[in-house]
Order: structure tokens, then C-alpha cells, then sequence
């Protein structure tokens, strides 16, 4: 028998909680993901969102702090299933 913990839908709302704010309710879900408790899943035009915010708010002289691959490394290293449905 599989065993799969409960999922929820994430979305672009709750995603940026989730990623922002580990005291929301969204963050609490993305802590309980890491650890298997439960399974996330988000839109990846939700993605497209926190790029956006990243690349807009987190500058240094101007210039974003973070380049293409490492925001391609915090993509793949949140625990969240990106499927468009």
C-alpha cells in the first residue's frame, strides 16, 4: 500500500507567504513539506511571481542579488511539485 502524505495547491498568494513569511500559515505548510509531512504543489506562472519579486526587490547598486542559476538552484531546492493544471 502507498503512502502519500496530503497535498495542497499553492497559490501565488501563498507561495510568496510560504517563501517570505515562515510564520504564515503558507510558511508553516513549506516547513512541514521539507520534512515529508506534506506535499505542495504550486503554478509555475506562480514561479514566474517570485522571480519577479526576487529580481525587483533584492538589488545591490542596482544590479539583482541573485543571478539565473542560483535562482534556479532555490527553485529546484523548495519542496513544491511545479505542475500546471
Amino acid at each position: 500500500m502507498d503512502w502519500r502524505p496530503s497535498g495542497y495547491m499553492l497559490s501565488t498568494k501563498d507561495l510568496v507567504h510560504a517563501i517570505f513569511d515562515a510564520n504564515s500559515d503558507a510558511g508553516k505548510l513549506l516547513v512541514k513539506a521539507t520534512m515529508g509531512e506534506v506535499e505542495l504543489f504550486a503554478a509555475p506562472k506562480s514561479w514566474n511571481a517570485i522571480l519577479w519579486l526576487i529580481t525587483s526587490t533584492l538589488k545591490v547598486d542596482g544590479a539583482p542579488v541573485y543571478s539565473g542559476i542560483k535562482l534556479g538552484e532555490l527553485k529546484s531546492s523548495l519542496p513544491i511539485v511545479w505542475r500546471a493544471d
